[in-house]
């Protein structure tokens, strides 16, 4: 499976200290980079980064088994940041089997990107609650986008 990883470096980023940005043009549908880092079960990660919350994560949730740990053994795609006008997308694929931990999580282009531009996804973080006024400011979104929702957070309100 070719990715475009030679197309991205890591850069100051004005949404959030670091990001990744297009050294060169990828195309829409291209492969950017897998997401890579340890491996851990949920009840692993829950225990590993307990305590107060900081608006800030590299854990990437694979499946229902495990979480990926871009904080440990992570690359360059632990970088990429979030916001409201997207240009990418992170795709879970799903190894043919049971075998769980072999599902992998892809970064691919949603349209073209140019040199200079900045690679973004939504985190797709979601709270099925009413989120605090603390949750949004400790979440907030900084992406700059007049589309900005204002946070990094989906909330979904039960029916």
């Amino acid at each position: 499976m070719a990715f475009a990883e030679h197309k991205i470096k890591r850069r100051r980023s004005k949404i959030h200290g670091n990001g990744v940005f297009a050294i060169a043009p990828i195309r829409k549908g291209e492969r950017i980079v897998e997401y890579k880092g340890r491996l851990i079960p949920h009840s692993e990660a829950d225990k590993r980064y307990e305590g107060p919350e900081t608006g800030h994560t590299f854990l990437f949730i694979l499946n229902d088994d495990y979480v990926i740990d871009g904080n440990r053994q992570g690359n360059i795609a632990r970088w990429i940041n979030t916001g409201c006008d997207v240009n990418a997308e992170a795709l879970v694929h799903e190894h043919p089997g049971k075998d769980r931990s072999k599902d992998r999580v892809i970064i691919e282009a949603t349209r073209s990107i140019k040199p200079g531009e900045e690679i973004i996804y939504d985190y797709g973080i979601v709270i099925k609650r009413k989120l605090t006024k603390a949750e949004r400011e400790k979440w907030a979104c900084h992406c700059g986008s007049p589309k900005c929702v204002g946070t990094m957070l989906r909330q979904e309100l039960p029916k």
